[in-house]
């Protein structure tokens, strides 16, 4: 991690810069079924993140089913896990008919 100060940039802003280093798992800690509906999922949550668990994914997944995997409805998508998001695309993928 390096921080960049203000004055590296013309004109210098107000907030603070840093340059962060990512690195890929090697393997997965999460590993989703179906990539697109882990990004159906995600959109659906951060598209409308102020909503509830429960009013976001409505069309998607019963309040049961949602409670039946650990995610509290009453919860907004911003404070969802990468476990949580996972486990809500997986049981889409393994339910298609729902």
């Amino acid at each position: 991690v390096l921080e960049v100060p203000p004055t590296a940039f013309v004109p210098p802003p107000k907030v603070d810069s840093a340059v962060v280093r990512l690195v890929p798992y090697e393997e997965l800690p999460c590993p989703a079924k179906d990539l697109r509906l882990l990004d159906r999922v995600c959109r659906e949550g951060f598209n409308q993140r102020r909503k509830t668990v429960r009013n976001c994914y409505k069309s998607l997944l019963s309040t049961e089913v949602l409670e039946e995997l650990g995610v509290n409805p009453s919860m907004r998508p911003e404070n969802l896990t990468l476990e949580q998001f996972v486990a809500m695309a997986n049981w889409l993928a393994d339910n298609p008919q729902h």
